[in-house]
């Protein structure tokens, strides 16, 4: 990784802040995951860059959209949150932490749950319910999250919840032949649906799972099983990289087509996880990471575009589904996960 990270950054940071009204994908403005995921990147961005513009656009940001934010309360929604402790500790606005304690309080008390497992039920701002439906992508979407906001107040009780969270999905999720993820585990019928080993599913673990443990390690202990299912994950998840340095939207499927945002989550969580010791520091997997970057690259376009992201996926009915009907196409997450993966290398390089 070389000084051409920061000029790809830039270009990916920059196209994500233009117009795109009427795009699903890439249109900021509004409180959900899609631009949840691409402000908590950016917060990635300005902590690692410095860079005022940075910051001045997400104080502008959450100010021009938060009022979207008091429509239903659903896991997805909570993303946008996450970035709320950081703003509070660099500006000291205490609305950023009463509102960030507002949302961990209701995730706490009031969101579903899966009745079996006490699971966060994956719950989405769209007309349609998943119920009993346990996700991965709950992990980034709203326990870092609620790991970030434990952090802020010292609330062991938070951070007890986010550890809670984390090993039950993990636990849920794990496929013991493969030690990667399945996207989701149906807790009425008890299994895990078309049981599809879906790349972003585990990218979303892969990437939150460290993000989490430097959050809430100071609070509470972190067990040995989260370490060890992580490393186990880790490793199953290298195992089926490609030799074009990324992996196919369905992992075990290398015929399907290679998806650049999970790949990019997947290259990030070993960067974090190797810098906070959950997994080896190892030649080889420094290596791997070193692909996948030189293997992403030239799917972002001059204008700063990422190509090659497939579109919202929920848990498809078949494997072949996620091939067939899951088009790629620019999208705020794929944006966000690549630049975060592209800030990650600008602080390796520091």
């Amino acid at each position: 990784m070389n000084s051409t990270s920061a000029n790809h950054a830039y270009k990916v940071w920059q196209e994500m802040i233009k117009d795109h009204s009427g795009e699903w994908g890439m249109d900021i403005h509004h409180w959900d995951w899609v631009p949840g995921v691409g402000v908590i990147a950016m917060l990635e961005y300005y902590e690692a860059t410095r860079n005022p513009e940075v910051l001045a656009y997400l104080l502008e940001w959450v100010k021009h959209n938060s009022e979207k934010a008091k429509g239903t309360k659903v896991i997805n929604s909570i993303a946008p949150y996450a970035i709320f402790p950081s703003l509070y500790r660099i500006t000291d606005d205490a609305w950023f932490r009463h509102e960030a304690v507002r949302v961990a309080e209701w995730l706490i008390n009031e969101t579903p749950r899966t009745r079996e497992d006490d699971a966060f039920e994956h719950t989405v701002t769209e007309n349609v319910a998943f119920a009993e439906q346990v996700w991965a992508d709950t992990i980034f979407m709203a326990v870092l999250f609620l790991a970030r906001t434990a952090s802020m107040v010292s609330s062991t009780i938070y951070a007890e919840e986010a550890l809670r969270q984390v090993l039950i999905h993990l636990r849920l999720l794990q496929d013991v032949e493969t030690n990667v993820l399945f996207h989701g585990w149906n807790c009425g019928s008890g299994d895990h649906m078309s049981a599809a080993r879906w790349t972003r599913a585990n990218a979303w673990i892969a990437a939150g799972i460290p993000l989490i443990v430097k959050e809430i390690d100071q609070l509470v202990a972190i067990p040995d099983e989260l370490k060890e299912r992580y490393g186990r994950l880790m490793s199953g998840l290298l195992a089926y990289q490609q030799e074009d340095g990324l992996w196919s939207t369905v992992m075990d499927q290398p015929h399907f087509y290679r998806e650049v945002s999970g790949s990019a989550g997947i290259a990030y969580g070993l960067l974090k996880g190797m810098e906070l010791g959950l997994i080896p520091r190892l030649e080889e997997t420094a290596a791997s990471v070193e692909l996948v970057f030189t293997s992403i690259v030239p799917y972002i376009t001059e204008e700063g575009i990422v190509k090659g992201v497939s579109g919202g996926t929920p848990v498809m009915p078949t494997i072949q589904a996620y091939q067939d009907d899951i088009p790629t196409y620019p999208t705020l997450y794929g944006q966000g996960l690549v630049l975060m993966l592209l800030t990650e290398a600008l602080r390796e390089e520091k």
